[in-house]
């Protein structure tokens, strides 16, 4: 690398100098190319070092499960084929024992995440343990999944950004709230037991 190279990468601007003022130059050029090697031997240790972070993060992977299904929505409440499909594509990843898990759900810290959400979905609303003996409360949860589906709020948007297919239209959306509330109305009118 000749001086004129040498004082573009440290920030000198050499071609306007004479050789006399080049060779003062020289030692603030040295200088700089030494506090550049430094810091590319730093650079390689602290990316050395993430590596092995990130290496040992996957042995910290927290367990991805899907129990046996207690009871299904799909078997006391038999919704349509179309809905019965926007509910497992849109629903059942988080809500239910039937999780598909991606490969990304294997690599930490994105196997974390899944997981927290995963289990704050299930514990929120677990359509694989439906109490299919209750249909009052059977009902609440269908008039709940039915307000948060009009409002929005689920499928979430970090879910839709990555699972295109989960994504629901507005008539998809209407047509799974009226099927949702049809069925709630339905639940409630039977005589309590």
């Amino acid at each position: 690398m000749n001086l004129q190279n040498e004082g573009r990468v440290c920030g000198v601007n050499t071609s306007l100098m004479g050789e006399s003022s080049g060779r003062s130059v020289l030692s603030s050029i040295a200088s700089c190319t030494f506090w550049l090697n430094r810091m590319k031997k730093k650079l390689k240790w602290i990316f050395g070092a993430l590596a092995v972070a990130f290496g040992l993060l996957q042995f910290t992977n927290p367990p991805r499960t899907n129990p046996p299904v207690v009871n299904d929505l799909m078997t006391p409440n038999a919704p349509p084929p179309k809905i019965a499909a926007m509910l497992h594509t849109a629903c059942y990843d988080c809500h239910s024992y039937e999780t598909r898990w991606p490969w990304y759900s294997h690599i930490a810290p994105m196997s974390w995440l899944i997981a927290q959400d995963v289990n704050e979905g299930r514990e929120n609303l677990n359509l694989s343990d439906w109490p299919v003996n209750n249909p009052a409360r059977a009902a609440k949860r269908l008039e709940n999944m039915s307000e948060e589906i009009d409002y929005r709020e689920m499928p979430p948007e970090k879910y839709t950004a990555i699972h295109a297919d989960a994504r629901l239209t507005d008539a998809e959306c209407k047509e799974m709230t009226d099927w949702l509330d049809a069925e709630a109305a339905r639940l409630k009118a039977l005589p309590a037991k």
